[in-house]
């Protein structure tokens, strides 16, 4: 089965909890991405920090981004999938918690992001309509 490491998109740029959201909306625009990962000082994983986020935590409540740490949007633990973890896992992860993204992580190492996109690619069809449907119902 194919795993979470053969299909991510390896090398995953982090914005740093003590920077702004500012940076992080640069560090998108410069990537091309609707997401990054949030990490501390230690490199761990705090959380994941979307363009949505930005725009009605931020944005829509008034705050001012370059004001706003992007460690102040992480919520709670961040989930991710391991890097040996095969496609049906990142599927019931993903289903379960209603996520399009998935940080991939080897020990507590960052070392990409695996998206909806990438798992339509590795699954049979019948799954992809599950994957599709259970992340896209509110």
């Amino acid at each position: 089965m194919t795993t979470a490491r053969e299909i991510m998109t390896g090398g995953a740029e982090c914005v740093r909890d003590y920077e702004s959201v500012l940076v992080a909306a640069e560090k998108m625009a410069a990537h091309d991405v609707g997401a990054l990962p949030i990490c501390g000082r230690d490199d761990r994983l705090k959380g994941m920090l979307t363009d949505r986020d930005i725009v009605v935590k931020v944005l829509g409540a008034g705050h001012d981004p370059a004001a706003t740490k992007a460690g102040d949007l992480a919520q709670g633990e961040a989930v991710t999938i391991g890097a040996d973890d095969d496609a049906r896992e990142i599927l019931r992860t993903m289903t379960d918690h209603k996520v399009r993204r998935l940080p991939v992580i080897d020990g507590h190492t960052l070392v990409g992001i695996v998206a909806q996109a990438d798992v339509a690619r590795a699954l049979p069809d019948p799954q992809v309509g599950e994957l599709l449907q259970a992340v896209s119902t509110d």
